[in-house]
């Protein structure tokens, strides 16, 4: 194993992730052979899917609904001759993989999930919770396996662990590749108050299977998908289901062959139902994002340790892994925007929940101060847009006129007639009370006082001429309030203060309240969009929201180029904020290396025709990046997010929006102001190419 081959970057087992098979073969009641046949038939192809785990239904080698027949001497040795022969051929086979037979054992029949990789049986577990109402008698024929621990079975001319008691863990010597746990239970089990499954991920499993054959009736697909993903998202687990498909007894009952993989309550894959003939289903698990959920989430921790000294351990049944070697492309979707979903339904759902939130937030801060005036700055860009919008609504919301917004709109040296002309007909239409003052003769007087070149005629636009401007905006809304008796409110955004990318202390980064503080900059501009399709105001709004969606996103702090009228642009110094909102997700929720958010954005943007973009993203809008161009920018991204640690240690008071988090010091982002970049740094250039 010392001596396994390096694995490539572009593949998902070098990243941590695992690829599971779900499949569901076409049987023949109580024929082992023909249902053999059609179990390696979908096994292979998992194998050429360089699948390292697969599923198959319950009872499959027997079929499930053959009721007597289960007690036949004559079908239980048949059962047992194809396992051997399922054996023999796991010897050249990658995955390992579970399949349901009727097993004797001690005078009892179980209803068993049989373990099998290597040439190997690696263990046999027993359905814990046995159905017995309705159209199922299982105590008819099987015992339940719920007190079979530490027991031993004869089966295919072998002795192989058997017990509720097992845990299947692949190793691999070389810790860059993968290696992953799973637990097994069976149909039934999942249904119950306490799943067996619950134990194993509290034991360790990252992955969870279950061999069901599961009827169908009307309206039980959407009970089970809801039980699989409710138990993935409980267990901070994978979790894979196969049902019974075609080919099973139609007797009494109907089958659906509903296959699905789940991770974190998130629906990952699943097969067409009432197919034909054989499914299969395939996706690659995170293994990474499951580990490190259960490490940031304590209760999962101490539910694990409650179980643990309550119960039984586990046997560990573990066999060598070797992910294949070969470049592979990555068998799940990754959302481009991850703070803005693909779905149309799922996005306009997240506006407005993100949009009432917002409101809400500024509702009662402004209920607790007592307060019943804003102040703030317009400036026709995306930020203020959306801060002034939630503004009016908050004043909507609390019966007041929305003259109690008092924005401001403060030119300086870089302000552009188009933005200031949007910003004054936002204002207009919004009905609040609009005003300007322009600061440029404050700008030049505090820069001649500092003795600033600018003031002497030099064109040094330097970091003392921006913040000149920006310190003041920010200083002339505070004493406004004061002046006022009001609250001033923010409009810095979530991917500004990850990048720094604001004045700390008197400048854009201060406010009173600041409801934009957890709110991506890709996100706010469907939000904006969101409002102006919303209905809630006339014509006139709406049509100036769309032509600042459409404005160039710049600070406006120094003048146009003379000689190319360039105007500042914010993206082309810090980076596509589509990048750099991908990159602050990925190492703020789940910690990922660098090298693996590196390769989820090859994954995402590297083809602008694969996958889905957001709603009502413009053609031109729609671009690719390649992975030099993403690991220059996720390098700038990491050094500026260490360097700016800073500025988010005095944050204003805002509302946390999404579960990608917030950067406030308060809630969901602690780390010291000094911390060095270096071993994020040094990771990135070494495990990523170009």
């Amino acid at each position: 194993m010392s001596d396994a081959a390096p694995l490539p970057f572009h593949s998902p087992y070098a990243h941590g992730f695992v690829r599971l098979a779900v499949c569901v073969p076409r049987l023949r009641p109580a024929d082992p052979v023909y249902n053999t046949d059609a179990m390696l038939e979908v096994l292979n192809q998992a194998d050429a899917a360089s699948a390292a785990v697969a599923l198959f239904p319950e009872l499959g080698i027997s079929a499930y609904a053959i009721d007597d027949l289960l007690l036949q001497q004559t079908l239980l040795e048949a059962v047992e001759r194809q396992i051997a022969r399922l054996v023999e051929v796991s010897a050249t086979l990658r995955p390992a993989f579970a399949v349901g037979a009727p097993l004797a054992h001690r005078g009892r029949l179980y209803n068993c999930a049989v373990v099998i990789q290597g040439g190997e049986i690696l263990g046999v577990v027993p359905k814990t919770f046995l159905p017995n109402y309705r159209e199922f008698y299982e105590r008819r024929w099987f015992a339940p396996g719920a007190d079979v621990v530490d027991e031993t079975i004869a089966l295919a001319g072998r002795n192989a662990p058997f017990g509720v008691d097992l845990l299947f863990e692949a190793q691999n010597a070389d810790a860059s590749q993968a290696a992953f746990t799973f637990h097994v239970e069976v149909c039934e089990d999942v249904w119950t108050p306490v799943p067996p499954s619950s134990r194993g991920a509290a034991a360790g499993a990252e992955v969870l299977l279950n061999l069901s054959a599961s009827n169908i009736v009307i309206g039980k697909a959407e009970t089970r998908r809801l039980l699989c993903a409710s138990q993935s998202a409980r267990c901070l687990a994978a979790y894979a289901y196969s049902a019974a498909g075609p080919g099973e007894s139609t007797t009494d009952l109907a089958w659906d062959g509903h296959a699905s993989i789940f991770e974190l309550g998130e629906l990952l894959a699943e097969t067409p139902r009432f197919q034909k003939g054989g499914a299969l289903a395939l996706a690659d698990i995170d293994i990474d994002r499951i580990r490190q959920e259960r490490i940031r989430t304590g209760s999962f921790g101490d539910a694990a340790a409650e179980l643990g000294a309550t119960t039984a351990p586990f046997r560990i049944a573990a066999y060598d892994f070797i992910p294949p070697t070969a470049p592979l492309d990555l068998n799940r979707r990754v959302e481009r925007f991850p703070y803005v979903p693909s779905q149309p339904d799922r996005l306009q759902a997240d506006c407005y929940e993100a949009w009432n939130i917002q409101v809400q937030g500024l509702t009662e801060r402004l209920r607790s101060t007592g307060l019943q005036k804003l102040v703030m700055g317009v400036s026709g860009g995306l930020d203020s847009t959306q801060a002034l919008v939630v503004c009016v609504k908050a004043m909507d919301l609390l019966g007041l006129p929305r003259s109690h917004v008092l924005a401001y709109t403060l030119p300086g040296f870089a302000t552009s007639d188009a933005t200031k002309a949007n910003a004054w007909t936002l204002m207009r239409a919004l009905g609040v009370t609009a005003r300007e003052i322009d600061i440029q003769p404050a700008a030049r007087q505090l820069l001649a006082d500092l003795d600033h070149p600018f003031a002497h005629g030099e064109p040094v636009y330097d970091v003392t001429f921006e913040n000149v401007q920006a310190g003041l905006r920010t200083d002339y809304l505070f004493r406004l309030a004061n002046q006022n008796g009001a609250l001033v409110v923010g409009t810095g955004d979530l991917s500004e203060l990850a990048l720094g990318w604001c004045t700390y202390g008197v400048g854009d980064q201060m406010s009173h309240y600041n409801p934009n503080g957890s709110v991506s900059k890709t996100l706010i501009q469907h939000l904006i969009r969101f409002a102006a399709n919303s209905g809630e105001f006339d014509a006139e709004t709406a049509n100036v929201l769309h032509a600042i969606l459409a404005t160039e996103i710049s600070p406006e702090l120094v003048p146009a180029d003379a000689a190319t009228g360039q105007t500042q642009a914010t993206q082309a110094f810090v980076g596509p904020y589509e990048l750099q909102d991908f990159n602050l997700y990925y190492l703020t929720r789940y910690g990922f290396k660098p090298s693996k958010i590196a390769y989820l954005s090859w994954c995402a943007w590297h083809d602008a025709s694969l996958g889905d973009f957001p709603a009502d993203t413009a053609a031109g809008d729609r671009r690719a990046y390649d992975l030099p161009t993403i690991k220059r920018w996720l390098r700038l991204f990491i050094t500026r997010f260490f360097a700016n640690q800073f500025k988010r240690t005095a944050m204003p008071n805002g509302p946390k929006l999404s579960s990608g988090g917030s950067l406030s010091p308060r809630a969901d982002w602690r780390m010291p102001s000094d911390a060095s970049a270096a071993a994020w740094l040094e990771e990135l250039e070494g495990n990523v190419p170009g």
